[in-house]
């Protein structure tokens, strides 16, 4: 005889709606945690890569997201690492100009004003830096007169995750990815 029972209570049947609620709150938990899992693994994968890759693989997440990117020659570009706009000849607005920085350190206030500093009206600003950025870099993107968003390497691993089934081949060869499926 169990304990439970010896006090007057039988134990709960695996059908109740308390084991029901425990399995289903722990199933969530366990989806969270593996789909956290994956997105550091992914994160570990892009610190792999090298910078031409990464400007590869931003320009193929705005395509992926309905827009004409390309990356910009080497050189001097002044902070224009890809351009993207809605149509093929970049003449369409919004254009996003992005600026990738693929490196350790987080990217401070100076550079993000300078990013901002280059982009004309109308233009749409896009920085990422797989080393993050600062308060004061992330206070100077809010406080800019033009839409500027700064992704660092979690952000910019969850939007190409969510976009990755639109990628193309090329952009998927750069960084591939599989889809684990567990019971729902």
């Amino acid at each position: 005889m169990s304990d439970l029972e010896a006090a007057g209570s039988k134990p709960a049947c695996n059908g109740s709606s308390a084991d029901a609620d425990d399995n289903a709150a722990n199933d969530e938990e366990t989806l969270a945690a593996t789909y956290d899992n994956g997105i550091e693994l992914i994160k570990d994968r892009v610190n792999q890569l090298d910078w031409e890759d990464m400007e590869r693989l931003v320009a193929g997440m705005l395509e992926a997201m309905g827009y004409c990117a390309r990356v910009m020659p080497k050189g001097p570009d002044g902070g224009r690492d890809v351009v993207a706009s809605p149509d093929a000849l970049g003449l369409e607005s919004p254009r996003i100009v992005a600026e990738v920085k693929h490196r350790k350190g987080a990217m401070g206030a100076p550079a993000v004003r300078s990013f901002i500093g280059g982009l004309r009206a109308g233009d749409r600003g896009l920085y990422v830096s797989t080393g993050g950025f600062t308060k004061e870099a992330r206070y100077e993107a809010d406080r800019a007169n033009v839409p500027v968003r700064l992704l660092d390497l979690d952000a910019f691993v969850r939007h190409y995750v969510n976009i990755y089934d639109k990628a193309d081949d090329d952009t998927r060869s750069i960084l591939p990815l599989t889809r684990i499926w567990c019971p729902a």
